[in-house]
């Protein structure tokens, strides 16, 4: 007969040995954050993040913070009211949150600016707040 392993530890392994599904997991469990509002599932499933890119206090070594105070931020009573006006901002500003993958944003970054020729591009100003952009085109 085989052997039934752990769900959660074997999910946390998946997410950990692929680091875009980690991503993608986090992005799919704020968006259902935003829509639902199930606070406790978040806060689970974020913490499920959290462990499969080492735990708490790998994660915490890597953002030089100590282990309390992400340990608090997951079971501290005002943590949950926090989050609960920070989506209700949201909602009201019609806006929500996106997580994406830093490494692949900066090299799509470079990748555009690669493209851009910038001897061609005429100067532009934002005029309502008088920073011109054209100081810091190369």
């Amino acid at each position: 007969m085989r052997k039934m392993g752990d769900w959660n530890a074997y999910f946390i392994g998946y997410l950990a040995a692929d680091h875009e599904a980690a991503i993608d997991y986090l992005q799919l469990t704020l968006e259902e954050y935003q829509v639902d509002g199930d606070l406790p599932f978040f806060l689970k499933e974020l913490r499920t993040f959290v462990e499969s890119q080492g735990g708490v206090s790998e994660v915490c070594q890597r953002i030089n913070i100590d282990t309390a105070v992400l340990l608090n931020a997951f079971s501290r009573e005002d943590t949950p009211r926090l989050l609960e006006a920070f989506g209700t901002l949201l909602k009201t500003l019609k806006c929500h949150l996106v997580i994406e993958n830093l490494t692949s944003y900066k090299r799509q970054f470079r990748a555009m600016l690669d493209t851009v020729r910038f001897d061609e591009v005429e100067p532009l100003a934002v005029t309502h707040t008088s920073f011109e952009i054209a100081n810091y085109l190369p």
